[in-house]
C-alpha cells in the first residue's frame, strides 16, 4: 500500500485548498502508486454546501458560499475548526465508502477521548456527537475511488458562523467543540497533532 503523507498547513483559503485536493485526487487516479495524503488545516470563514442543495438556498449569510462535489448539505468552516482532507485510494481499502465514513467517525471520536472528550456517533446520523450536540461534521468526495473532503471538527473559538444555516440539514441541531465540551488548552494545531498520530493508519 502508498505511504500514508501528513501536512499540517495552517489556515488555507478553501478554494485553495480544494484545488490541492484535486490535484492530488488526479495524481492518484494515474498512479495508483502515488502516496495517500492526508491535509490538516483550518479556513476563513466560509459556508459550503453538497451536493444536494444549491448556494442561492442558503438565503442572506455573512460569509462567502462555495458548492462543492462532497455529500451532505450545508456547513460552515471558519477558524477554531480543524479541518483534514484525506486523499485516499479507496481501490486498495474494499471499495467501501460506508466503511470508509465509520473510519473517519471513530478517528475524530479517539482523537477527542485524548482530550478528554467522549464523542459518539447516532444511529442514521454521519458525525461525531457529545449527547445530542454535534462536535464534528464528515462529508465526503470520490472520484474513481480516491476520495477527497473529510472531516470538520470544532476544536476552539466561537461557532457564532452556525447560527446563519441548519448545519448538515438537521433542524435544531446544536453545534459545540473540544473546548465547550470541556478540554482545555485545545488549539487547533495541537488537535491536528493529535490527529496525524490518529490517523496515521488510514
Amino acid at each position: 500500500m502508498s505511504s500514508l503523507k501528513i501536512q499540517w498547513l495552517g489556515r488555507v483559503p478553501y478554494d485553495a485548498a480544494l484545488a490541492m485536493q484535486e490535484s492530488l485526487v488526479q495524481r492518484k487516479a494515474e498512479d495508483p502508486n502515488a502516496s495517500d495524503h492526508l491535509l490538516l488545516l483550518e479556513h476563513e470563514s466560509v459556508y459550503t454546501t453538497g451536493r444536494t442543495i444549491a448556494p442561492g438556498d442558503l438565503g442572506e449569510v455573512p460569509y462567502p458560499v462555495l458548492q462543492t462535489n462532497r455529500g451532505g448539505k450545508a456547513t460552515y468552516h471558519g477558524p477554531g475548526q480543524l479541518v483534514g482532507y484525506p486523499v485516499l485510494d479507496l481501490r486498495r481499502r474494499g471499495q467501501d465508502l460506508h466503511r470508509y465514513l465509520r473510519v473517519l467517525e471513530e478517528g475524530v471520536m479517539k482523537l477527542s477521548a485524548r482530550v478528554g472528550v467522549t464523542g459518539c456517533v447516532r444511529d442514521g446520523l454521519t458525525g461525531v456527537w457529545v449527547g445530542e450536540r454535534k462536535l464534528a461534521s464528515i462529508g465526503v468526495g470520490v472520484r474513481r475511488w480516491i476520495t477527497m473532503h473529510g472531516f470538520a471538527l470544532n476544536v476552539c473559538g466561537p461557532l457564532d458562523g452556525f447560527n446563519h444555516i441548519t448545519p448538515c440539514g438537521l433542524d435544531g441541531v446544536k453545534m459545540t467543540s473540544l473546548e465547550l465540551e470541556g478540554a482545555t488548552g485545545c488549539t487547533v494545531e495541537g488537535a491536528a497533532e493529535l490527529a496525524a498520530e490518529v490517523f496515521a493508519g488510514l
